[in-house]
């Protein structure tokens, strides 16, 4: 485990040296790679950025989302040609049918939420999933970006607060208690919706009672 934990650090480090002339653009660049076929540290190059630069973490956190999204246009365009055979030799009968479904239902949310979630999470599938379920390209985009956006930007505040080895722990703690951790987040996803809808709706019943007095 300490080998592995070892060569990551050297593999960041090397990688560090290499984006840190480009700036915000290392970010991006590292972002989409990651986003399409190749996986990179992305976290612990945008917690070294955010680490180094912390004035500039909000350009930091939307570069690597926007790479993100960017990067996943390859697996759109491999699942809206023809992905659904190679998604479903990876997963078995029963969660294809899952996921689909659940893409059918809400795809944005389908989408955006395993997006905000660090490795090991199998993100690439879920993307697969939403172009063979001929999810619309401009959701589809949106929904990465908005999930990659929470991510970062909550590893940006955590990095400010902590420093950059909170992506070890926070990567340690997911894998040991990865169901903790979608619960905890699941809730404050539906607690969010909960609060918005109230809030609207309260909204809509003010704009009545202003009309009727209007009236």
């Amino acid at each position: 485990m300490k080998t592995v934990a070892n060569f990551i650090a050297r593999y960041t480090a090397f990688l560090w040296v290499l984006l840190k002339p480009l700036g915000a653009w290392g970010v991006f660049a590292i972002a989409g790679l990651d986003g399409g076929l190749i996986g990179m540290p992305v976290d612990a190059i945008v917690a070294t950025y955010v680490y180094q630069k912390p004035s500039l973490f909000l350009v930091y956190v939307l570069m690597a989302s926007a790479g993100s999204a960017i990067g996943s246009i390859i697996i759109y365009l491999i699942g809206y040609k023809g992905g659904e055979e190679l998604l479903r030799k990876r997963i078995p009968p029963q969660k294809f049918e899952k996921i689909h479904g659940a893409f059918q239902k809400h795809p944005f949310w389908g989408l955006m939420f395993p997006a905000m979630l660090p490795p090991p999470m199998p993100f690439k599938l879920f993307v697969l999933a939403a172009s063979v379920s001929e999810m619309r390209f401009s959701s589809f985009l949106m929904a990465i970006f908005a999930g990659r956006f929470l991510r970062f930007s909550i590893l940006a505040g955590l990095t400010i607060k902590f420093g950059p080895d909170i992506v070890r722990i926070s990567g340690s703690i997911f894998k040991l208690h990865w169901q903790l951790v979608l619960i905890a987040i699941g809730v404050g996803v539906v607690l969010w919706l909960a609060m918005r809808a109230a809030k609207r709706k309260n909204l809509n019943a003010k704009m009545a009672e202003d009309s009727q007095r209007t009236a």
